[in-house]
């Protein structure tokens, strides 16, 4: 029996490996062991718990107002100890967090191989996003395994000069986790969230490190704009923790009775308030993955994306940082019906479902028990997922 050890630290890490780990524990020949970095501590827990995952190590390394250098130290050293304490066959790492760096540095220096799961996404400036762009392209000169979500990231990485054999298209877990938990019913355990019923509601989130400062407050001043434009609308601000994002989001917006401002939503709310929101005002990744499989159309305030997928599909739009541009873009969306119609599309070209059990698949024909997966390939349409 091979051991996996599986490293994460953040809330969308955890979203995404939860239901790889599930699938890893159905196969019988995979003995896997979880690491948590906890670099973003509250969230992670959360989603752990809905998961019902319990990790084997948690080295808890979240400081208040934590710098990059700080998270980098911390979680090389801690994930260090772990690989030479496990022992392990591999370590599977996801995304491009600080966490999903280090943790692969550890694992090489250990000369341990790296699977890293939604590889090969790109938007070709080192700087935006930052530090992800360019943590996930040092992790591809590590990794054994590319777990490709789609076939843009497959090309990707062979433009690097990684080798189609050690390149698997999966489709993206993150729809995977979607579905277990769209199709769950459940009331909002947040009780603010009932305000949201039977009103039209923008779902907002912001925290991108790049944004801090002067973008971020052009977004907050957008927003404070638009809930005085649309008095009928709700604007659904689920504050990230960060003290640099708060402290420039939340004075803005103060005092504006249509926002409503909560802590950050646990998952299941999450899922929910995407389901019952009319469109989505994003810097995150995630969520540009996420929504359109709602049929949300999605505004991503960045000035690039490595998602380009749902921009060609026209169901995602950047409109950067610029406050007369976010306004704008948020105004024809509540105001020109075939403009919204254009957009709300419930087309998924990121995942059907499957993803989890194609990288065990995948993981299984690296270590030869396995014949190779085939590829995933959305339908031509689009692969849809119900929004009720």
């Amino acid at each position: 029996m091979r051991k996996i050890l599986v490293v994460y630290g953040t809330r969308p890490e955890a979203i995404k490996v939860a239901p790889l780990i599930k699938a890893l524990a159905r196969s019988p020949h995979f003995d896997t062991v979880v690491a948590v970095t906890g670099q973003h501590r509250q969230m992670l827990d959360q989603v752990n718990s809905l998961f019902a995952i319990t990790p084997d190590h948690d080295l808890n390394i979240i400081t208040e107002r934590q710098e990059l250098q700080g998270i980098t130290q911390r979680a090389l050293e801690g994930v260090s100890n772990v690989v030479a304490e496990v022992r392990p066959d591999a370590v599977l790492v996801q995304g491009d967090t600080t966490t999903c760096f280090a943790a692969a540095l550890a694992a090489f220096y250990r000369k341990v191989p790296v699977f890293h799961l939604e590889a090969g996404l790109r938007t070709g400036n080192l700087y935006d996003p930052f530090p992800e762009e360019m943590n996930r392209q040092l992790v591809s000169r590590i990794a054994a395994l590319h777990l490709a979500p789609t076939a843009t990231s497959r090309q990707n990485l062979l433009r690097e000069g990684i080798a189609a054999e050690h390149i698997s298209i999966t489709g993206n877990t993150v729809i995977d986790a979607l579905l277990d938990v769209a199709t769950r019913n459940r009331p909002f355990e947040n009780p603010d969230l009932d305000r949201l019923a039977g009103r039209r509601t923008i779902l907002v989130t912001a925290h991108r490190r790049e944004s801090w400062g002067e973008p971020m407050a052009r977004a907050a001043r957008a927003m404070a704009r638009i809930a005085q434009r649309f008095p009928d609308t709700v604007l659904l601000l689920p504050a990230h923790l960060n003290p640099a994002v708060r402290e420039v989001l939340l004075p803005v917006l103060q005092g504006l009775d249509n926002v409503l401002v909560t802590a950050p939503l646990g998952y299941g709310d999450f899922v929910k308030a995407m389901q019952a929101s009319t469109l989505v005002l994003t810097d995150s990744g995630g969520v540009q993955e996420e929504a359109p499989s709602l049929g949300k159309p999605v505004l991503v305030m960045r000035e690039t994306t490595e998602r380009p997928e749902a921009v060609e599909a026209g169901t995602v739009r950047l409109v950067g940082t610029d406050e007369e541009r976010i306004v704008r873009e948020v105004a024809t969306l509540l105001t020109d019906a075939a403009a919204y119609a254009a957009m709300a599309q419930a087309v998924n070209p990121y995942g059907d479902g499957q993803a989890s059990q194609r990288c065990v698949e995948a993981i299984e024909h690296h270590f030869g028990l396995a014949a190779r997966p085939a590829d995933f390939s959305p339908a031509d349409e689009g692969q849809r997922v119900a929004a009720e």
